[in-house]
């Protein structure tokens, strides 16, 4: 290997360790302790969770060193720290997307800190647009797998032994115990639920009718511009995780309406008051899974 080469790595693996290290420290000075150990990431206008936190702590993730800021309207960019009931939980109101201009490994730095501060389990939420012709707007899926069509990888580039394996198995992405018991809560609060496969684009137009065909082929059910790649950072740092997509919208070719993120936003306030009871319940009945386990 040329040596200026293998200099250069070793500077931008420095670069990135020091910059978790700074945003660590920042967090475990602002955030109340105890530190939680689940995360809600929240998507497009899926804001309503954050008002139903008890004793709240706001920090701008402007104010964070290192993190990522939103530009896209209905992503706030706000970390909340919360209770609900007498959970302590971290809820990322708004993430960034690989459309926005950030790079890949900057997509997933918030997932990567997260990680770090000891968050065992994350509830992942996005909004979505429906391919499967059985879905309505305002259905809620639970995420049973994912096609990443981004074609980009957060675990490119510089291996980091500290976030994990170089070569982490995604043959269970997302937790099949954290499946079931959302179908268990969705029977218990009457919310009905869909389960399919989640397909991820870049971004940020929305697709064409022959792509959503495409799509449909290769057994996709929804389609998205995020989730993908926060959940491979997620599985390589040994998160449990749960994917919960807001059908916000039919795809292009399955509906006459012309597709807007203005849609998405009206989808999702409709949705919101079953969506927050049910991903309350959810963070309660995986810390009470936690408890039992240990």
């Amino acid at each position: 290997m040329d040596f200026g080469f293998a200099i250069a790595i070793f500077n931008r693996l420095m670069e990135l360790q020091n910059q978790i290290r700074e945003t660590l420290g920042f967090l475990r000075n602002a955030i109340p302790e105890p530190c939680p150990k689940i995360a809600v990431v929240l998507g497009s206008g899926l804001r309503a969770l954050v008002d139903a936190l008890d004793e709240r702590f706001v920090v701008e993730v402007s104010e964070i060193p290192h993190w990522p800021v939103p530009s896209v309207r209905g992503h706030e960019g706000r970390l909340v720290f919360g209770k609900i009931g007498k959970i302590p939980t971290f809820v990322l109101q708004g993430r960034v997307h690989f459309y926005e201009g950030f790079s890949i490994q900057e997509v997933v730095f918030p997932i990567r800190v997260l990680g770090k501060m000891d968050v065992k389990s994350l509830v992942l939420t996005n909004a979505a647009g429906g391919l499967n012709p059985d879905f309505t707007p305002g259905d809620l899926m639970i995420i049973t797998d994912h096609i990443n069509f981004m074609f980009q990888n957060p675990l490119i580039g510089i291996r980091d032994s500290s976030l994990g394996v170089r070569f982490p198995d995604m043959s269970q992405p997302y937790d099949r115990e954290y499946i079931a018991l959302a179908e268990t809560v969705g029977r218990d609060l009457d919310v009905p639920l869909r389960k399919g496969v989640l397909m991820a684009t870049p971004g940020p137009s929305y697709e064409t009718a022959a792509e959503i065909r495409m799509m449909r082929q290769l057994g996709a059910d929804a389609v998205c511009m995020s989730t993908i790649p926060e959940v491979i950072a997620g599985v390589q740092m040994g998160l449990r995780m749960l994917g919960v997509s807001c059908i916000t919208n039919l795809a292009t070719g399955l509906s006459e309406r012309e597709l807007s993120h203005d849609e998405v936003e009206i989808t999702a306030r409709r949705v919101e008051e079953g969506f927050v009871a049910f991903i309350k319940e959810i963070v309660v009945r995986i810390s009470e899974k936690r408890k039992m386990v240990r």
